[in-house]
């Protein structure tokens, strides 16, 4: 994922960056600056790495003030939008630190059809209070970016970001912006929302466990967040939660025809079968499978996979599914024996092994 992701940074990238910044300002040395870029070191870069490099070299070749470099970088940033355009809010958390409100309005601008969720990050650490209080204005904004700005920069675990421990430990200003912002009629903003609870859930369930207990059937829009807020706690088969969603240990249903692979070859898939079975509507369920994949020290590491949550108006219900053993960045799978379980409701009704091999050697 990564090695594609920082192709975004490509050579056309570069020298649009660069006649941009020559057209905005006109001592910008173009040709030196993508030079600069493409030294002995860019191909081994990932795409943050990449990202911190270009910014940089935007300060060595923009020699100005803090002020004056932002303003030739809004001018420019009208031209760039999506991942590839956050060069200009990484380009403010490295340089701005030390003048929160012209970084906090830069930043206000950079967000827009792109993201400052990673900048805003080291103004939260540095400026807590300040910045929490500007996310309470960006809610209030007409703008979508800004208002999804105020709740994805402030997550306890954002991806790929610095984590906020304070947060993690106390998420009591990040409930305030939720709080402000679950009503949102954005999907984008919903989305961040929902994200961010589930973040909070990792350290902190009763305080999402209350959440969603308040606010779930309010709205078919606060059903949604509650619902993807709690994919965690539903993953592990955390009880309240269950009970919540009306998940609760299930005594009608059985399991039958279970099916599936003996043995997997290294890259291929595991392909599964099962059906479910009852004497009356199989109704509210949540079908999950598990993989206990073998690790290098011999011992197992469950993962678990959502199959289905929803209502089931029928005696019986097939599901056929897969799973690939192929070796992955964030996965290696080894040879051995493994297992697979089928949970519903966060129950384990059925446990078996297989075996992986590598046909390789």
């Amino acid at each position: 994922m990564a090695e594609q992701l920082k192709n975004l940074y490509s050579k056309e990238f570069i020298d649009k960056l660069a006649n941009k910044l020559f057209l905005t300002y006109a001592k910008f040395e173009k040709e030196k600056f993508i030079n600069s870029i493409f030294d002995n070191t860019w191909q081994d870069l990932e795409l943050k790495a990449r990202m911190r490099h270009i910014s940089l070299n935007l300060n060595t070749f923009l020699p100005l003030s803090y002020k004056e470099q932002l303003e030739i970088l809004k001018k420019v940033k009208e031209d760039f939008g999506g991942l590839e355009a956050m060069v200009f809010q990484d380009f403010v958390e490295v340089f701005g630190l030390d003048d929160l409100t012209e970084s906090l309005k830069a930043l206000e601008i950079f967000t827009i059809n792109s993201s400052s969720e990673f900048a805003i990050r080291q103004f939260i650490l540095k400026y807590e209070d300040e910045t929490m209080e500007q996310m309470k204005i960006w809610v209030k904004s007409q703008n979508e970016h800004l208002r999804r700005l105020a709740s994805e920069g402030c997550r306890p675990r954002l991806p790929w970001a610095v984590a906020l421990p304070k947060f993690k430990k106390n998420p009591t200003k990040v409930l305030e912006i939720i709080e402000l912002l679950k009503n949102d009629s954005s999907k984008y903003v919903q989305k961040s929302v929902a994200n961010n609870l589930n973040d909070i859930s990792k350290d902190n369930p009763d305080l999402v466990i209350d959440f969603v207990k308040n606010n779930l059937g309010v709205s078919k829009e606060l059903d949604w967040i509650c619902k993807h807020a709690s994919r965690t706690l539903l993953k592990i088969g955390d009880e309240k939660i269950l009970k919540l969603f009306g998940l609760e240990k299930v005594n009608h249903i059985n399991i039958t025809n279970f099916c599936y692979d003996k043995k997997v070859k290294l890259g291929e898939d595991l392909t599964f079968s099962f059906e479910l079975n009852s004497n009356k509507n199989i109704g509210n369920i949540r079908v999950e499978y598990a993989i206990d994949y073998l690790k290098s020290n011999k011992t197992h590491n469950r993962k678990i996979f959502m199959i289905s949550q929803n209502e089931i108006k029928s005696f019986s219900k097939i599901f056929i599914k897969k799973q690939n053993f192929k070796n992955m960045t964030t996965r290696k799978h080894y040879e051995g024996k493994h297992f697979i379980s089928l949970l519903i409701n966060g129950e384990e009704f059925v446990k078996e092994e297989f075996f992986v091999y590598d046909a390789s050697y």
